[in-house]
């Protein structure tokens, strides 16, 4: 089995990872980013970005990729597709063991980021791939002229909702309040598209179908009335779960599992930050990750630096 010892290692690639990557590596420490899967996180999902500054309209993916590069203007070393079998992150020195390496870090920055959560009804599980999805960007060209219910009322929701109008025929927009959560402008535009159509103060209770999704069954909070929906696929976006699972327990997480930070992202552990979705923060997008990125590689380097100074001293 491989070894390496860095000063910094980060656990995720995505925006918040990359952005930490560019700061350790501008920092000059030794730093190295771990992805179980490809780097990109989040966004790879994505087909555009139009709220990241600079940028008026943007491949998402192609943004990704740019940070990538730029980590790697830096030194950053990049392990992707990493299986993962323990961390410690309580212990000195932080260790990182996968399927093929085992890596030893002064510092550890978590940025493993959030995935979307599960709507746990019955049918959900039985048809994920058949008809039920988590990424329009991903399954949305399968639902050319079909009908399909998007489950959420966010930005997310909606955003995927316009971007499915342009293979389904039908899109409903189905949100358990009588308002939406999104964005205005996200609003106004979906408001004005005459291939969706809302259904408010409405939750979803079964999915139904034989080899595939036929259909949803509905339930008006109001009113309890319910009511069956035909369609040919289900995408949700009802929030985020974070990818703790790994290292869950050894740093201090709120009542949703999400990492407890201070502003320098360090957390309840000496030596180990949390940056981007994995933390408890009131805002997930691409702009607030590679902040917090920055963040928290300046703060990590500077940790470093008082090690150091430690170390002389002695």
């Amino acid at each position: 089995m491989k070894e390496y010892r860095f000063d910094t290692v980060i656990l995720g690639g995505g925006p918040a990872g990359m952005s930490a990557g560019i700061y350790a590596g501008r920092g000059a420490v030794s730093t190295a980013i771990i992805d179980i899967s490809m780097f990109g996180g989040q966004p790879s999902n994505y087909l555009e970005l139009e709220n990241y500054p600079g940028y008026l309209e943007t491949d998402a993916f192609g943004l990704t990729e740019k940070f990538e590069e730029h980590a790697d203007k830096f030194g950053v070393r990049k392990f992707p597709a990493q299986e993962i079998e323990k961390i410690d992150l309580v212990g000195v020195p932080k260790v990182i063991l996968t399927k093929e390496a085992r890596f030893e870090a002064k510092t550890v920055i978590i940025a493993t980021g959030a995935h979307a959560k599960k709507l746990g009804v019955p049918g959900e599980n039985e048809f994920s791939g058949r008809g039920v999805s988590y990424c329009a960007v991903c399954d949305g060209a399968f639902y050319k002229d079909k009908v399909v219910a998007v489950i959420g009322g966010g930005n997310s929701a909606v955003e995927e909702a316009a971007y499915l109008t342009r293979f389904a025929s039908k899109v409903y927009i189905v949100h358990r309040r009588g308002e939406l959560r999104a964005d205005k402008i996200l609003q106004s535009r979906a408001f004005g598209n005459d291939k969706i159509e809302f259904i408010m103060d409405t939750v979803v209770k079964e999915i139904t179908g034989s080899n595939l999704v036929e259909g949803i069954t509905l339930e008006n909070i109001k009113t309890g009335a319910v009511t069956n929906l035909a369609v040919d696929g289900v995408f949700m976006y009802i929030g985020f779960t974070p990818n703790v699972d790994s290292f869950n327990g050894q740093v201090e997480q709120d009542v949703n599992g999400f990492i407890v930070t201070d502003t320098t992202m360090k957390t309840s552990v000496d030596g180990v930050f949390a940056v981007g979705d994995v933390r408890t923060t009131p805002l997930r997008q691409v702009i607030t990750a590679v902040s917090d990125g920055a963040v928290g590689a300046v703060h990590a380097v500077k940790y470093l630096e008082a090690l150091h100074d430690v170390a002389q001293a002695v």
